[in-house]
């Protein structure tokens, strides 16, 4: 297995396109499957269309399924922390996405999008890992 991590800054954007990082990652290799992985306990992973109003749609509902308040007994940080703890339960801490002769294989409008609404830790490691035949 190859693996490589990139270091993304997230203190302006809430979701991060890392769909040319992947890619790059993958080419040049054969068939197999690229794992994207955030290891952290506040961010995620989804594969989205980005660019037409998806991705800001997905951080709205986000904001909506999990209000920034005192609800919340997970209570260090910043007002309604806590929230961000529960976001990978709703959006995955991983994707799996296949790929064929070195590319990942999504769909014409699916990209891969690291999710991170936690406004304490602007800086996100994501692991990609690449698995051949």
């Amino acid at each position: 297995m190859d693996s490589d991590v990139l270091d993304v800054d997230t203190a302006t954007r809430r979701t991060v396109d890392l769909t040319e990082a992947v890619r790059t990652f993958c080419a040049g290799r054969r068939d197999g499957l690229c794992n994207v992985f955030v290891p952290h306990a506040t961010a995620g992973v989804a594969i989205i269309e980005t660019g037409a109003g998806s991705d800001a749609d997905l951080v709205d509902a986000l904001e909506r399924l999990l209000p920034r308040d005192e609800r919340y007994r997970h209570a260090h940080g910043t007002p309604g922390h806590g929230a961000d703890h529960v976001l990978p339960a709703l959006v995955s801490p991983s994707v799996t996405v296949p790929v064929g002769a070195g590319a990942p294989l999504l769909g014409i409008w699916q990209s891969i999008v690291l999710v991170d609404l936690n406004r304490d830790n602007p800086r996100r490691s994501v692991r990609l890992s690449f698995l051949g035949e």
